[in-house]
């Protein structure tokens, strides 16, 4: 009889743990939920104010980009700082390290899609301009272009393709950690003379010089050239379809 008496005064208590305890649970399966609603309010608004870009300085041209983007082709390409090409007779990132005929012969090429067109200047000078449209992201020329060059060609994610994935499958392969996430209003991270003026603050990393589509050339290139006269060096510019 004690022993029922006892049980009974004792469920009020056990009662009231069994609701304290349903009100913590619920309380934190609530503060999850809104944790992962503000989790997810915040990769949404990270992905709408910045995008993928490629440090050119942590690149080691590795191949992946051509092969682990979600885009076919890649919505990586290669680009040009023309300001920094040295206009060579026998470039690095368009001829095989082999090659001892520089010409414009296919087995003397370096880009396996001959997404490079080279357009004679004056003797010796060369320019050599991308066709975005047959790139295909392998960063063999920019490997060339690094090791036997001045690192002219670079590649750079291209924002008219890339879908801006929230996990971005080159990132995640990426072995040099070179994929960061940069300002949508600065997309591009440049070299030469524009990459110093977008560190100064006096350009919103717009799309890179000299981008060629189809053959065509979207701005003016500035170069460097001999005066016919020999001695120091002159600027001229070479503007759409003009080949000297």
């Amino acid at each position: 009889m004690n022993n029922r008496k006892t049980s009974q005064a004792a469920e009020p208590a056990r009662d009231e743990a069994r609701r304290g305890f349903l009100r913590k649970a619920l309380a934190g399966v609530a503060g999850l939920s809104v944790a992962s609603v503000a989790a997810a309010a915040l990769r949404r608004s990270d992905r709408t104010t910045t995008v993928w870009q490629i440090d050119p300085q942590k690149c080691t041209q590795c191949g992946l980009c051509a092969t682990e983007c979600v885009l076919t082709p890649s919505a990586v390409k290669c680009v040009h700082a023309y300001d920094l090409c040295w206009y060579c007779d026998l470039c690095g990132g368009y001829h095989q390290s082999y090659t001892q005929e520089p010409d414009t012969a296919a087995e003397h090429q370096l880009c396996p899609t001959s997404a490079i067109n080279r357009t004679y200047i004056e003797n010796p000078f060369y320019k050599y301009d991308i066709d975005e449209t047959k790139c295909i992201g392998c960063g063999l020329c920019v490997k060339g272009c690094t090791a036997f060059g001045n690192g002219s060609l670079f590649l750079q994610v291209r924002h008219d393709r890339c879908v801006n994935c929230n996990e971005c499958a080159i990132a995640r392969a990426c072995p040099a950690a070179a994929f960061v996430r940069v300002p949508a209003t600065s997309p591009y991270i440049l070299k030469g003379k524009q990459g110093e003026r977008q560190a100064g603050g006096d350009l919103q990393g717009g799309p890179p010089e000299g981008r060629t589509t189809n053959g065509a050339q979207t701005r003016a290139k500035a170069f460097v050239v001999p005066p016919s006269g020999g001695g120091g060096v002159q600027a001229r510019k070479v503007e759409s379809g003009d080949s000297a």
